[in-house]
């Protein structure tokens, strides 16, 4: 009598989503085994304490051997070493590339260079980060940063196609790419209430309108650079607030259109030309590297700081803006509207995303 077996063979590489999140956070196998034990994985699954110790270090090795592979993600994708399944691959790729708001905080506009790096032991212990996690987030930043600095076209395109992540988190990274290139503060006391988000909106805002690319899709660095033609053009705005009669018509014509609509009518027309010489100043002063990385400095002290202490509600300061933007138009002895535009299309977006009444 013949008996008949079935037998399968697999070698797909088994991934424990739990585990890989402890690698990544920077534990030990140590203290991943008691965090496992802690969890309650022992009375779930009837394992004992030395298959759970062996089955985590199996675990780390695994990760230890993919890291090389997750620099460079397409390798990941063409390896035939280790067999794992397409969204088990997007979920490695995207985790591993995902990173901390409070570590991105500490770290955004500075340059990613090894005098930040040796700051990280400070920012983990300020965090709660392990060393091990700022260690990996930052030297992420750095390795997107090199591979996209020198490239031509989108930096999210050419993030997503070196680095296949998705379209929020290449997004996220190119807005930590740009404040890195161009130094923009974001560390200073007052500008502590403003999350990675609030920046990244920005960021987004400024690379397609301020940028190289924005103007020309051919130029090298386009997402990552300033149009400093554009910005040394800005001090061609002076005009609004140096010509004493330009200044008074622009006043009136936003006062006009706003009066009856505003619940701070009388402090915005009390304040108004100080504003005003805050929007213009902050652009007839990016010609100058400093001052581009004061940007959202000088933001919050010229404009949102002021309205804030009158209480400006939010909806108060959209329709100031709004039409502080558009009565230029009206502004006969003006001849730089299409500037204007670009200038304060931006900076109204900023603006009213920086402005949190």
């Amino acid at each position: 009598m013949t008996s008949e077996l079935d037998i399968f063979v697999g070698n797909t590489t088994l991934i424990d989503e739990d585990v890989y999140r402890l690698w990544l956070d920077g534990y030990s196998v140590s203290d991943a085994v008691a965090l496992r034990v802690r969890s309650g994985i022992l009375e779930q699954t009837g394992a004992t304490a030395a298959v759970l110790q062996s089955d985590t270090m199996d675990h780390y090795r695994t990760f230890h051997m993919l890291e090389r592979l997750l620099h460079a993600p397409p390798k990941l994708l063409h390896q035939l070493i280790f067999q794992i399944p397409p969204s088990r691959q997007a979920l490695l790729i995207e985790r591993y590339y995902a990173f901390d708001e409070a570590f991105v905080r500490e770290v955004l506009g500075k340059k990613l260079s090894k005098g930040t790096k040796k700051d990280l032991d400070d920012i983990s212990t300020k965090t709660g980060i392990t060393l091990k996690s700022c260690r990996r987030q930052f030297d992420n930043f750095k390795r997107v940063f090199k591979v996209v600095e020198e490239m031509r076209g989108s930096l999210v395109d050419n993030i997503q196609q070196h680095f296949l992540l998705s379209d929020r988190l290449a997004r996220d990274y190119a807005a930590i790419v740009f404040f890195a290139n161009n130094r923009f503060e974001t560390g200073k006391k007052k500008l502590q209430y403003l999350s990675f988000g609030d920046f990244a909106f920005c960021a987004e805002l400024m690379i397609q309108n301020w940028t190289l690319g924005a103007v020309d899709s051919q130029v090298d660095d386009m997402d990552m650079d300033l149009d400093k033609e554009f910005l040394q053009d800005l001090k061609e705005l002076k005009v609004l607030v140096a010509d004493k009669d330009l200044l008074d018509l622009h006043k009136s014509l936003v006062c006009t259109a706003l009066r009856g609509k505003l619940g701070v009518f009388s402090e915005m027309e009390a304040n108004f030309k100080n504003l005003s010489r805050g929007l213009v100043n902050v652009a007839a002063k990016l010609t100058h590297n400093k001052d581009v990385r004061d940007l959202f400095v000088d933001l919050v002290e010229k404009f949102v700081e002021p309205c804030r202490s009158d209480h400006w509600p939010l909806n108060d300061v959209r329709l100031f803006l709004n039409q502080y933007s558009a009565s230029v138009h009206s502004l006969d002895g003006f001849r730089h509207q299409v500037l204007w535009d670009r200038y304060m299309g931006t900076l109204r977006g900023c603006l009213l995303r920086l402005y949190h009444d």
